[in-house]
């Protein structure tokens, strides 16, 4: 088909887009698997702990695809006695909405012994992955890596000779169960700093493989007997281009990565390409994905450290190490220089320097000039009854017993709060101090959006309960990428959008705040259906730190019945 014959450059470019889809669709597959979730005894950091895992897995299967391929997932609960669902984070379900993943938002939970269907198509490439999102079983281990490839015929702007994948994540002694009961608890009980750091579901505690060079009086590691915790050497041949994909799915720490000696460029984030840049070591946060290239081009014959330490926290976790060993060197062989140092937990200006070179690749779609809405959400620690939460505008979330989806669908009005949430907090608000009044309340409202209107979202940090405390918030939405506008210090005030990027803003799904800032987003709400906006570090949502978006759930086809089979919507159905 030749498309210059349709005539007017729309007509020959909407011509282009049907036949890239065509070639898209005829390319495509359906693929499926077949998974149980339950709880297994595992060794992350080589103390034995229950975990939760799929298959027998930890972490779960790595699920690999290409864009345009249908994903079809039957899972199927076996923990016995809790419920169970499973995010595709940044995946949008485009026309899937149900497939969301999200317990009292999307879906029921799926009881003990039951069997749901995710069927979804996963439309773009990039570097994701999947996780619980029922109470906290992220913590536990409900995660997975989810990579989509290019489609048959397409290429990445960027070469490379081979790709390794790493998933990032933190990892406490203590059962998630215990930390909930402490979290909810008068008074309260902080779930304290993880024991260890994994790479791929691999720690180690109480050892390091750098310990020549502690001053503590660690022994270096012992692996013989329980090699599933002995970390995964990334082996290497000299004079190459390696992809990395790199994804964080923390419950709570922030994380730096470093490769010693070698430096990587950045050409992804979150699924979208951005302007290529080299740095000597990586932020990502809780949520973040990023693809770099490293060029091997160091000394052959010796072995590198690859480095996690921890970043926003005073860290209280030592660092995950590995290797980046080339193909002429044995890897057992310890280099003998000391592991990248990872920059100062509180050196907040390293972390914006990084966050502030990511540019969106030339050609990537531009954010609309002007906005239809406005929403200012004011991130603060408050009290409830005696109680420590996290609240939105005052407003502490709590999820209700019907999922969003049907209830609005089915116009389920008593299902949950009828009143929206504010669009903006007091402008007397102080956000460098305490709040006077620390009280907050709870509310399982909804922002209701008009479909394809431009929505702008302004995260605004403030103080804690306590004096000159203001913690890192990495905030994740679901069902859409948004474009990040900016960054700015202290009350984002009128005047502020001036500093706004819409030339060439990155696409996110996850973007955070900084101690005292803000972060302003700007999406089209162009998918029907009820998706989160939360903080992804796990402790917070469990405390309330999230708000919940619909937009033209009028629009959405029907829903599966297993996905609604319980509160009002269960006796809807019947």
């Amino acid at each position: 088909m030749d498309c210059k014959s349709w005539g007017s450059r729309d007509i020959v470019f909407l011509c282009i887009i049907v036949l890239s889809l065509i070639h898209v669709s005829l390319g495509a597959k359906v693929r499926h698997f077949k998974w149980e979730v339950e709880y297994m005894y595992g060794a992350p950091d080589c103390q034995e702990h229950v975990v939760m895992g799929i298959n027998g897995q930890f972490p779960g299967p790595t699920i690999r695809a290409k864009a345009g391929d249908t994903i079809v997932v039957d899972l199927t609960n076996k923990l016995h006695t809790e419920g169970v669902v499973i995010h595709w984070h940044g995946i949008r379900q485009v026309r899937t909405p149900w497939a969301d993943g999200t317990a009292s938002i999307s879906q029921c939970a799926i009881n003990p012994g039951e069997t749901f269907e995710y069927r979804f198509k996963v439309d773009r490439p990039g570097t994701y992955f999947y996780h619980g999102h029922y109470g906290m079983q992220r913590s536990a281990g409900l995660y997975g890596s989810l990579i989509v490839d290019m489609a048959d015929g397409e290429k990445e702007p960027f070469h490379y000779d081979a790709e390794f994948n790493l998933l990032l994540s933190d990892w406490w002694h203590k059962s998630v169960h215990e930390q909930e009961v402490g979290l909810s608890s008068n008074p309260f009980r902080w779930i304290g700093e993880p024991q260890s750091l994994l790479i791929n579901g691999r720690g180690q505690y109480n050892c390091s493989l750098a310990a020549k060079f502690s001053n503590s009086s660690i022994s270096q590691c012992k692996f013989k007997g329980n090699e599933k915790c002995a970390p995964q050497v990334l082996k290497v041949r000299p004079n190459k281009t390696y992809r990395l994909r790199i994804a964080s799915t923390t419950a709570l720490a922030s994380l730096n990565l470093a490769i010693e000696g070698h430096k990587m460029v950045v050409v992804e984030a979150d699924g979208n390409h951005v302007q290529p840049f080299a740095v000597n070591d990586l932020d990502i946060y809780s949520g973040e994905s990023y693809s770099v290239l490293l060029k091997t081009d160091q000394n052959p014959y010796k072995n590198y450290w690859v480095s996690i330490g921890v970043r926003g926290r005073d860290p209280k976790t030592n660092q995950a190490l590995t290797l980046l060993s080339y193909s002429a060197t044995p890897a057992s062989k310890l280099p003998t220089t000391q592991p990248p140092v990872t920059p100062r937990w509180d050196d907040y200006n390293h972390s914006k320097a990084f966050t502030k070179s990511i540019y969106a690749l030339m050609g990537s779609p531009q954010p609309p000039k002007t906005y239809d809405r406005r929403i200012i959400l004011l991130n603060t620690q408050n009290r409830l009854n005696g109680f420590v939460k996290w609240a939105i505008n005052n407003v502490s979330l709590v999820l209700p017993s019907t999922p969003y989806l049907g209830s609005i669908k089915f116009g389920l009005n008593n299902a949950f709060d009828q009143k929206s949430p504010p669009d903006n907090y007091d402008s007397s608000y102080d956000i460098m101090k305490p709040a006077p009044n620390q009280n907050t309340t709870q509310g399982s409202g909804v922002y209701s959006i008009t479909l394809n209107t431009t929505v702008d979202v302004i995260l605004q940090n403030a103080n804690a309960l306590a004096k000159d405390v203001s913690e890192i918030h990495p905030w994740h939405l679901h069902g859409h990428d948004f474009w990040v506008l900016g960054y700015g210090e202290g009350k984002f005030k009128d005047g502020d959008e001036k500093t706004f990027n819409l030339k060439n803003p990155p696409l996110r799904n996850t973007a955070v705040i900084f101690p005292f800032g803000w972060t302003a987003l700007r999406f089209v709400a162009d998918n029907p259906g009820v998706w989160a906006f939360h903080c992804h570090i796990e402790p917070h949502l469990h405390m309330g730190m999230g708000v919940i978006f619909a937009q033209g759930v009028h629009r959405v086809g029907q829903i599966p019945k297993e996905a609604l089979a319980c509160g009002l919507t269960g006796n809807k159905q019947n």
